[in-house]
């Protein structure tokens, strides 16, 4: 069912209002990338996604955004949907939102999932690489940058043997709004470091990147891994920076291990 809670468009799909799954997309995509995840979890589980201010079918509004304001609209969400612990699961920008939304916030969530992100802000060179992305879309158009960018997403071979479904989601891409794309560039270029609070978390915790991820590499996730008590590193061959669509089944199958053994009984 999709629904509107400050201006951003809701979904929700599926089973026990008690247990509850809040998934948070990557950039530049937006909610669909989960589909997999969804269709798989929402017999037994409450599975909510949004598309993230700016991306997909929720508008742009000022574009001014950070990700403090990223995580205001999580916990809008948590209000309005009245959600009871629910598990986070990021990727990407969504997993630098689900950092900070449990740096600030850890004592609503029972569990956190971490897809292909990392925990470290932007250095020097990050922050003039998104600047770059900026000039880009102001010089060539959004079009233009998401057809540049997307494809460092994933692994070659997916690319080449899933032409159809990757086409899908790059034409998914194409339709943010200039103003949205750029707004999320700066959102991530002004982030907070999360990396001290790694220690911290002490909610189960699972980590899963693709062997062959360009933007957040394998040894960059397992060193995060390392430094969070109770969490679980996987590595997921022959993915890149998207596993739950490039390896849906075995990115599936590792969050329903982890929801078994650290959260739920069922």
């Amino acid at each position: 069912m999709k629904r509107t809670i400050n201006n951003l468009s809701v979904f929700t799909t599926g089973g026990s209002k008690e247990k509850s799954i809040l998934f948070v997309h990557g950039f530049p995509y937006d909610h669909t990338m989960w589909d997999y995840q969804v269709k798989e979890f929402g017999e037994k589980y409450n599975c909510i996604t949004y598309d993230i201010r700016g991306l997909g079918d929720s508008p742009e509004s000022d574009g001014q955004y950070t990700i403090e304001s990223f995580v205001d609209d999580i916990e809008n969400i948590l209000n309005e949907l009245k959600l009871d612990n629910p598990v986070l699961c990021g990727l990407s920008m969504g997993g630098y939102i689900s950092l900070r939304a449990v740096e600030r916030m850890e004592n609503k969530f029972s569990g956190l999932i971490l897809c292909d992100t990392k925990s470290a802000a932007d250095d020097d060179q990050g922050k003039i690489k998104r600047a770059v992305g900026i000039k880009a879309i102001n010089a060539n158009g959004a079009e233009k940058f998401v057809e540049q960018f997307v494809p460092n997403c994933f692994a070659e071979k997916f690319t080449r043997e899933n032409e159809t479904e990757y086409l899908e989601v790059l034409n998914r891409s194409r339709k943010h709004s200039a103003a949205g794309l750029k707004g999320c560039l700066l959102a991530m270029a002004a982030r907070t470091d999360t990396t001290s609070y790694l220690q911290k978390i002490s909610i189960p915790t699972l980590l899963i990147c693709g062997k062959e991820d360009k933007l957040t590499p394998p040894d960059v996730m397992k060193s995060m891994a390392d430094k969070i008590n109770n969490s679980k590193f996987v590595l997921v061959e022959g993915a890149g920076h998207m596993t739950p669509i490039e390896k849906p089944e075995i990115v599936t199958n590792a969050i329903k291990e982890y929801l078994i053994h650290n959260i739920w009984i069922v």
